[in-house]
């Protein structure tokens, strides 16, 4: 059922399955690591402590970013806290209860063993943040405080205020300027990778553009890392960076990569909801307001008065309505869904009826405005120059929207792909999530696949370059055949000269994939987007206008770059929809689910995951399972009620 997959988990006990595979896997000496040259593409939490690590252990590395800074990486937007299994509160938190947490928050499509591991190394990364000087938030007697998150009963999640993402990436970059300082890491920002390059099968280095000046180079290496986040902005609106995009993972995909479960979507339900057609992007809110705000929508359809002439009794605490065990804390997924069928159902607020309220009065009231002030200002500060709006004295308005993506290239328990050589980390792989993505835990994987995993892992690899003796350069006719295949295509992109801008092409291609493979899904709407989308990708090589030459800073090229990858990954984003006839987590098919509207996932049939093969230029994608396996985790209906 594989397809030769082989996901290469070690044998024996779960527990025990991450310290043997330390134990088993091959050293590379201090003397042989200087001779090897490891190219990471992305530096944000998982690039940047993967470069940081390695070249403190020895290694050469090239980190490649198209940012002007790795402080500018996408990793800075994360805001409310990460996971690990510390049991500070000593509420009953363990490694196992973290590890059991993701899968069933996952809704059971994640491997066993990825993710034991995840927990496993959760508590060292901590103490790896606090030793480099992250101010992580604290109790008034000096130890770490911790806060809940969505998807758990127990206090697990670190925090620094509302702005974690960005004190964690600034221990990363304080690492990174260190092994930069010594020589061990050579930096190259605006720089953005264009192609993977293959030797004999193996990952032997990449193409790029310098974005200010548009120079084309090769860079050869001994491996290749990618690190390059999500692919959600081909929603073309949703909580990512601009910049954010899919197109190292997808070049490698072109290049023989399996690209894993791309029809795994997260929606986060606290975003600002959207204003008008002008937005090019969405703000969240983080899920850390979900612990002291309550979230509901009034119980009467097209309830058109303010919130706080609506008395308590007619509000619908939804959340607690529906799910009592766990109320304003329900998952991600969930909770979207939730707000969604309220505002279907004519119980939304705010322009267009597109918003839930979330609510602080009741904590204002039992703690005082100075604590959440303490807690969350600068998230109430972001939210009133957006909004306008006070929100210690309003409920602020969320409603859902495109925030994490789940799916990613296939990589093995070494955290490297199908092709040998080129391995991949943090978002842009598939490995630890499952179906939906728990809050708090996008750091933690980041982290961890940077800090301690690929270290460990990449002398599998390696040891067996050193042994062969055989060095790659980048005159090697492969590279020069990658470059003349880059500089076709961005010759054929400036040649188009037609009437379209790339961004009306990507709004388009977002708001089709938004509306027929978004929050929810079903076969007609799937079947109806791979005609259409394959439409729009026909008359973008026809009508597109990029403005301006490849030799300068060109951002419309960049963009129709970007957009070309993401109109071709949004047909294979909806062909994968449209094969998981079942339900589970983010991937929410209204023909499948339970009477009272959740997800019903077809463990017969689909507990695997669909890794995509690419042929050649014009056949069809072709999937290949690896089977889910749970020994340690009952296979349940997911419930949070």
């Amino acid at each position: 059922m594989n397809n030769g997959l082989d996901a290469k988990i070690p044998d024996g006990p779960l527990e025990k399955k991450w310290e043997k595979h330390q134990f088993d896997s091959k050293l590379v000496n201090p003397a042989n690591r200087r001779k090897h040259e490891i190219l990471i593409v992305g530096s944000g939490l998982a690039g940047g402590a993967a470069a940081a690590t390695l070249g403190e252990l020895g290694y050469r590395v090239k980190c490649f970013c198209y940012q002007d800074s790795p402080r500018r990486a996408h990793s800075i937007a994360a805001q409310g806290g990460i996971n690990a299994a510390k049991n500070y509160q000593n509420d009953g938190d363990s490694v196992f209860r973290l590890f059991y947490d993701t899968i069933k928050g996952g809704d059971f499509r994640s491997r066993e063993a990825n993710v034991y591991r995840l927990a496993q190394v959760s508590a060292n990364i901590i103490d790896q943040c606090v030793a480099l000087g992250v101010p992580f938030a604290r109790e008034y007697g000096g130890l770490l405080a911790n806060r809940s998150f969505g998807g758990a009963q127990v206090s697990r999640t670190f925090y620094a205020r509302g702005q974690t993402g960005q004190q964690l990436l600034l221990g990363v970059y304080s690492a990174l300027c260190k092994q930069i300082a010594l020589g061990s890491v050579r930096m190259f920002p605006r720089t953005e990778m264009l192609d993977v390059v293959l030797v004999d099968g193996h990952a032997r280095g990449i193409i790029t553009r310098n974005m200010v000046t548009g120079e084309i180079s090769s860079h050869a290496g001994d491996c290749v890392i990618l690190a390059t986040g999500g692919y959600g902005n081909v929603f073309y609106l949703s909580t990512n960076a601009k910049g954010c995009n899919v197109t190292a993972t997808y070049r490698a995909y072109k290049k023989g990569a399996f690209f894993a479960n791309p029809c795994y979507t997260q929606i986060h339900p606290t975003c600002i909801p959207v204003t008008g057609d002008y937005q090019s992007k969405l703000t969240l809110m983080s899920e850390s307001l979900r612990n002291d705000g309550r979230v509901w929508a009034p119980k009467a359809k097209d309830d058109k008065r303010p919130p706080d002439q609506i008395p308590e009794e007619e509000r619908d605490y939804y959340l607690e309505r529906k799910y009592p065990s766990y109320g304003n804390l329900a998952p991600r997924d969930i909770a979207s869904r939730a707000a969604k069928q309220a505002c279907d159902e004519g119980r939304g607020v705010g322009p267009g009826g597109l918003g839930v309220y979330l609510d602080f009065a009741d904590a204002i009231k039992r703690l005082g405005e100075p604590v959440v002030r303490e807690r969350f200002g600068n998230l109430f500060d972001m939210y009133h120059k957006i909004t306008n709006e006070d929100a210690y004295k309003t409920p602020m308005r969320i409603y859902p929207a495109v925030h994490y993506t789940m799916g990613g290239l296939w990589v093995d328990y070494d955290l490297m792909s199908n092709v040998p050589g080129l391995h991949v980390l943090g978002e842009a792989n598939f490995s630890d999530h499952g179906a939906n993505r728990l809050g708090a835990s996008a750091l933690m994987q980041g982290l961890a696949d940077g800090y301690f995993v690929i270290p460990c892992t990449i002398g599998n690899y390696l040891s067996r370059q050193t042994q062969t003796g055989k060095k790659v350069t980048a005159d090697h006719p492969e590279f020069k055949k990658a470059e003349e295949d880059v500089r076709a295509r961005i010759a054929r992109l400036l040649k188009i000269n037609g009437k379209r801008t790339v961004d009306s092409f990507h709004r388009e291609l977002g708001l089709l994939l938004w509306d027929k493979c978004g929050m929810a899904r079903n076969e007609a709407g799937l079947k109806s987007a791979l005609k259409r989308v394959a439409e729009i990708r026909e008359e973008f090589w026809l009508n597109v206008k990029v403005p301006g030459e490849n030799e300068e800073l060109n951002q419309a090229l960049e963009k129709a770059g970007r957009v070309a990858d993401f109109l071709e990954f949004g047909e294979l984003m909806c062909l994968d929809a449209l094969e998981r006839n079942e339900s589970c987590g983010g991937h929410f098919r209204e023909e499948h689910q339970t009477p009272d509207g959740e997800a019903l996932r077809n463990d017969g049939q689909f507990a695997y995951v669909a890794a995509w093969e690419r042929p050649g230029a014009d056949g069809k994608p072709v999937p290949h399972k690896e089977p889910l396996v749970f020994e340690n985790v009952h296979l349940a209906q997911r419930s949070y009620k």
